[in-house]
């Protein structure tokens, strides 16, 4: 029964649109003040063509002076110029149609105040769309827009929704109308739309902020997109006609679920929580965590980016980087110690080794000489040499640290050459035992047998 009632309610709304067709149909075929403005309508198509061919020169040419612009607002400029017909005629409608209204009677010029709005309409979607970079989605807001406006501009929004609200279906107490499905699309893309420009703005405010740290700054990145996407998806389940306390109970049980089986999932992720607020670790800084040492690129939900010297780029879970011992270079400042071990002869003077390896380690660029100086001290004595420590500061660790070491090293080989200061050979002493097989033959010059040999060996 209820479907018999359905089919008569819809065909009675076909009906009525179809008696609206006719009348429009009518309108334009029978001689009058209405066969004049369809008349008016169509020549203003041509006077539009040609103002197009007339600004369309000064434009290109005022473009093309452009320096600085955005992207988005080029991209507006560009769609001017493809849709610079449809403004001219748009504006060119809207100036005969009030004329027409101070000249004559309102009525003969109803169908021109139409076309205009029908027009004005489609040149504001063009334009508004354009903020939506997906193509697809772009097409499909396009459309759906497009047709409520010319549906608006018509006067035929009522009897559509009535036709579109009787096609529905039910999902337990749950109805779900095309209209409603319509509409949630409709919103639901703008919503979309306004939450991904306002997280690229709220990123792009927050990373120009000097005062906040770089951590704070993913940090309120990553909540201005969990509110907004968030509130997105709220909206959509209550747009659609779902009961969002039978969800809350839902999402419950399923997120009980969900934990036991992602317990590594969700401790990287509250990890890097941790990780956002303590600000251990921040975008920029040089850590060392096992055989990995390299500065930190991004801080995701799930892990950290950390790129080395040779280019590689490791994706270091949050949860070791909580529960593991991490060397962060940069943490409280970029002031990196180095130490260098060498020794020289014992006939070199102790004080001048000192003098000439600070002075030698000061040359090289990345060392620093202010606020601390290149220090030298004896740390022992060896068994062929004289042992130094060599100690001096660097202040960018990213830059890497075997390759500073290595200018060091060769700095002081190249002074301690000018200096004539020496680096020994390891040095052994060799005692020949009184009775002894090797020392018996080196007194007499008798070379043992080989059976003496190896005995004396």
């Amino acid at each position: 029964m209820e479907e018999f009632e359905t089919l008569n309610t819809l065909a009675e709304t076909g009906q009525s649109i179809w008696a609206d067709a006719l009348r429009y149909l009518q309108m334009v075929i029978e001689p009058g003040w209405r066969q004049n403005q369809i008349l008016i309508v169509l020549g203003m198509i041509v006077l539009a063509y040609a103002l197009r061919k007339l600004f369309e020169g000064p434009l290109d040419n005022w473009s093309r002076n452009r320096t600085g612009w955005e992207k988005w607002q080029l991209r507006q400029l560009v769609h001017v110029r493809k849709n610079l017909g449809l403004i001219c005629y748009a504006v060119l409608a809207w100036v005969v149609y009030g004329l027409m209204q101070q000249l004559t009677w309102p009525s003969r010029s109803y169908l021109i105040g139409v076309v205009a709005t029908l027009v004005t309409v489609w040149v504001v979607i063009g334009f508004t769309t354009r903020l939506i970079r997906n193509p697809s989605l772009r097409r499909l807001v396009a459309w759906f827009l497009w047709i409520y406006g010319t549906l608006l501009a018509l006067g035929l929004v009522d009897e559509t929704e009535e036709l579109l609200d009787e096609l529905a279906f039910s999902i337990g107490s749950v109805r779900l109308s095309v209209l409603t499905v319509i509409k949630a699309v409709v919103i639901i893309t703008l919503m979309l739309t306004v939450a991904r420009l306002a997280t690229q703005r709220a990123g792009a405010s927050l990373s120009r902020n000097e005062n906040i740290s770089p951590s704070m700054r993913v940090l309120g990145t990553k909540a201005v997109q969990l509110l907004a996407y968030g509130i997105v998806f709220l909206v959509a389940i209550r747009s659609l006609g779902f009961d969002l306390t039978g969800l809350a109970v839902v999402s419950g049980a399923i997120g009980v679920g969900i934990g036991f089986g992602l317990q590594k999932v969700v401790s990287n992720l509250i990890s890097g929580l941790i990780i956002l607020l303590d600000k251990s670790i921040k975008p920029g800084d040089v850590i060392s965590l096992g055989d990995t040492f390299g500065w930190i690129d991004s801080l995701g939900a799930r892990y950290v980016s950390v790129v080395t010297r040779d280019g590689k780029e490791y994706l270091i879970p949050n949860e070791d980087l909580i529960t593991s011992q991490v060397v962060n270079w940069s943490h409280t400042n970029k002031f990196v110690r180095l130490d260098i071990f060498f020794g020289v002869s014992y006939g070199d003077d102790p004080h001048k080794v000192r003098k000439v390896a600070v002075e030698a380690s000061e040359t090289v660029a990345r060392v620093l000489t202010h606020p601390n100086r290149p220090v030298c001290h004896m740390v022992g004595f060896g068994d062929s040499s004289v042992d130094y420590i060599l100690r001096f500061w660097i202040t960018d660790p990213s830059g890497g640290l075997t390759n500073i070491k290595g200018q060091v090293l060769l700095a002081l080989w190249d002074a301690f050459k000018e200096n004539d200061i020496s680096f020994p050979f390891p040095q052994r002493e060799v005692r020949l035992l009184d009775g002894s097989t090797v020392e018996m033959n080196a007194r007499t010059g008798a070379i043992p047998e080989p059976d003496e040999q190896e005995r004396g060996s």
